[in-house]
């Protein structure tokens, strides 16, 4: 059986991913369900540079459940071509060809590879169909500034397998990547 890549993703409503602390300005009790669910099957995760970089400077003395648990317990795969100053718990650089490597943790055994935040990595993943699942929560707010998620790469066909909107209005859809 095939682990599946599922990518977890902050955006908002016009499809900016960068710098979510600007749009994401209340997380409710169904946006932590959604995010403990989203995690409780992963056992490891994908990190572009930047975030790697961003979160191993915060995530270690946090104490924001359910993610920091998670995030400084799991199995973290770097993607990048130089090895990082900061170093972090259960950490590693992938080595190689990224398309390569994806393919070979998918196969090994466990369940699912988290992706979170790392916006280039999501689009080159996306774009090489090595995406299975998009966790998506969309926030009720205009960005207009910043790298948006879905700016480039082939078009691909999603199927809504979950949608959920939360008290303070964000939509949590989950979509099932064709492939």
């Amino acid at each position: 059986m095939v682990r599946k890549v599922v990518a977890y993703e902050l955006l908002s409503l016009d499809g900016v991913a960068e710098r979510p602390d600007e749009f994401i300005t209340e997380f409710d009790d169904a946006m932590r369900d959604n995010l403990a669910r989203v995690i409780a099957t992963q056992d490891a995760v994908l990190l572009g540079r930047r975030t790697y970089d961003d979160w191993a400077e915060f995530w270690p003395a946090s104490d924001i459940e359910p993610f920091a648990s998670f995030i400084n317990g799991v199995e973290k795969y770097v993607v990048t071509s130089t090895t990082p100053e900061a170093t972090w718990a259960n950490s590693r650089v992938v080595d190689g060809n990224l398309a390569e490597f994806a393919t070979e943790l998918r196969r090994q055994s466990g369940r699912d590879i988290g992706l979170h935040g790392s916006i280039a990595l999501t689009q080159s993943l996306l774009e090489q169909g090595l995406i299975d699942e998009l966790r998506l929560v969309i926030a009720p707010a205009l960005q207009m500034n910043g790298r948006k998620l879905f700016d480039r790469g082939l078009s691909t066909r999603l199927t809504l397998t979950r949608n959920v909107t939360s008290p303070s209005g964000y939509l949590l859809l989950d979509f099932r990547v064709a492939g």
